[in-house]
């Protein structure tokens, strides 16, 4: 890349780059192949070949290294991709826009939520951000772990994600916004929580009951995994592993020996949902707080108000 000349770079994509040239560089990386890209593409290997050379030629530079493996992006490649990979997001989400606007509505955004956010907050979050002359927002949740929907915000398949602000994240291009601090809190079916709450929590009889809890290698699974390290007790081994609050909810109701650990608000959440039963016990853990990750740059006036809606909601938590 040494020696490129940006202004001559952006004159000739300007003049000569088309969307069909972004569907190839995608297509090369999917398929690394360019008979495989011309049978996606209903082309022929000639004409896939010659519409490569005319990109690499406006970059001034080989996008892929050819090799008997196959087709792999150069260190330029792998930057054009992302890139290409974004204007293409872009341009879903603005076909997105437009059917909103069609429908009257303001705007539509995608957000990245982590598994174990108040659904209460979510909503009034998206309530908040309606203005009262309009019918405001559409929005498509996205559900996953932090280290999944980051990526996703970066090429632009999301608008915004909330997720956990830890160090194991990747914030190119990316700003924060810590917004609250999850507290555990143990919980079980009313009866079973009421035997639990009348003694002094004894952890060698708490790791003999049916657990429930996240994927192993994740935060939450980490910090329930501590706790009881920190107890002297080794961690239990759950009969069944889910982040879904609704399958959490169920299972304890139904059960006499079905206990989790969960944050805070989602406990308050089961107990009104679901009919379970807060153990009233506290204990500490070190979970990474909760934080509003946006892009960097310029921001729609749709996801400032619903992030300006998310400080203010979370500035009560």
């Amino acid at each position: 890349m040494t020696g490129i000349n940006g202004e001559e770079v952006l004159r000739r994509l300007s003049s000569r780059l088309k969307m069909r040239h972004l569907i190839l560089l995608l297509n090369i990386r999917q398929y690394g192949s360019l008979t495989r890209v011309a049978e996606q593409m209903a082309s022929s290997q000639p004409a896939i070949t010659s519409a490569l050379a005319e990109l690499e030629s406006m970059f001034g530079a080989p996008l892929f290294d050819r090799s008997v493996r196959g087709m792999a992006p150069t260190a330029l490649g792998k930057l054009v991709l992302a890139r290409a990979q974004a204007m293409i997001h872009d341009l879903g989400h603005l076909v997105r826009d437009m059917e909103s606007a069609v429908a009257g509505f303001d705007a539509h955004l995608h957000v990245g939520v982590i598994p174990f956010i108040s659904g209460r907050l979510l909503s009034a979050a998206i309530r908040r951000a309606m203005p009262e002359d309009s019918k405001g927002l559409t929005v498509t949740i996205h559900e996953g772990t932090s280290d999944q929907l980051l990526p996703q915000l970066q090429d632009h398949t999301l608008d915004i994600v909330i997720g956990r602000a830890s160090s194991t994240v990747d914030l190119a291009g990316v700003e924060f916004c810590l917004l609250y601090r999850q507290q555990p809190r143990l919980i079980a079916s009313r009866r079973l929580a009421a035997q639990l709450g009348r003694v002094r929590l004894d952890w060698q009889q708490l790791v003999t009951l049916d657990w429930i809890l996240g994927a192993p290698n994740t935060p939450m699974r980490e910090q329930v995994a501590d706790i009881f390290l920190a107890a002297g007790v080794a961690p239990p081994s759950p009969i069944v592993e889910s982040y879904s609050s609704k399958l959490i909810g169920e299972m304890i109701v139904a059960s006499e020996r079905a206990v989790s650990i969960v944050p805070a608000d989602i406990a308050e959440e089961l107990v009104r949902t679901a009919g379970l039963a807060i153990v009233p016990y506290s204990f500490d853990w070190t979970l990474p707080p909760i934080a509003m990750f946006t892009r960097a740059g310029t921001q729609s006036r749709p996801l400032q108000q619903f992030a300006e809606a998310l400080r203010q909601l979370c500035a009560d938590v």
